[in-house]
């Protein structure tokens, strides 16, 4: 019932968030990239990176953020991951490093999951970024660009990322 109640505050915050995404700076050149990632689904970053090397990005200005779904509270040291135990049962998230990742203007956010997500569709809704990408199979409110392709197939991705970055001029 509690898991229940949950999903109805993530999804209402996540509408709550979209209603209120300031789009005024969505045509930026690309200059900061962020990659909001489900661990469960890929978790080779060194690939993310070479992908934002292919866009002429140094690594200092690429940051990824990771979310894994655990069954039992397990301590990690990773600073830059948060867990469904992060978030309150209204959706709240409790996490200061999620926080300030979601704060951050990137130029571009790519959300690099797929599926329904309703705690990476929150922090997706709830990022400053100007422009973000997602796949096809999620919520295509959440995204300004919606890229067709299997997640693991990441030379692909690589590929339609660098191109249509490039027709919208932010590359």
């Amino acid at each position: 019932m509690l898991k229940k109640i949950q999903k109805y505050f993530l999804r209402k915050l996540t509408d709550k968030n979209l209603k209120n995404r300031d789009i005024s700076k969505l045509n930026e050149s690309l200059k900061t990239l962020g990659f909001l990632v489900d661990e469960d689904l890929f978790n080779d970053f060194e690939k993310l990176y070479a992908v934002s090397e292919k866009m002429g990005l140094q690594r200092k200005d690429v940051r990824i953020f990771t979310f894994m779904r655990v069954r039992k509270k397990l301590p990690s040291l990773r600073q830059n991951q948060i867990n469904n135990k992060h978030f309150t049962w209204k959706g709240e998230i409790h996490n200061q490093n999620a926080n300030e990742f979601l704060g951050v203007k990137f130029d571009v956010l790519v959300g690099y999951y797929n599926g329904k997500n309703e705690f990476l569709d929150l922090m997706m809704s709830a990022s400053k970024a100007k422009f973000k990408v997602g796949f096809s199979d999620t919520d295509d409110r959440l995204s300004d660009l919606l890229i067709n392709v299997n997640p693991l197939n990441i030379n692909q991705f690589s590929q339609e990322l660098i191109k249509y970055l490039k027709v919208l001029n932010k590359i």
